[in-house]
């Protein structure tokens, strides 16, 4: 399972409200159309947790939202980037997002 998951701060003028509005009801419904994702999750901020015995990471950015995107393999996720509707999500994305960092990673359960 390949994943990516991106941490996602809005654009300069966006309030977190416009922001999760077109998250939801107009970025989300892209995401049914490209070919080979497996599952898309948008995780709303509800919170931050901080450890006393770890210093938190430096970020620079206030994060409005994290999304995760699922594939079976890396060559899914090659495909799906290749296609149309990846390049659609993305440039919605760069209508409403002012600064990301994606990460892509490989799943590994550790309890499923």
């Amino acid at each position: 399972m390949i994943k990516t998951i991106g941490l996602l701060a809005r654009k300069p003028g966006w309030s977190h409200a416009a922001f999760m509005d077109h998250w939801v009801r107009v970025h989300a419904p892209l995401a049914h159309a490209i070919p080979g994702l497996r599952r898309y999750v948008q995780n709303h901020m509800a919170g931050e947790r901080s450890r006393a015995d770890i210093p938190a990471l430096e970020l620079g950015a206030e994060i409005d939202g994290i999304a995760e995107l699922w594939f079976d393999d890396r060559a899914a996720w090659e495909r799906a980037l290749a296609s149309p509707e990846m390049k659609a999500l993305h440039e919605d994305g760069a209508r409403f997002i002012g600064r990301i960092r994606s990460y892509v990673v490989e799943e590994h359960s550790v309890i499923a």
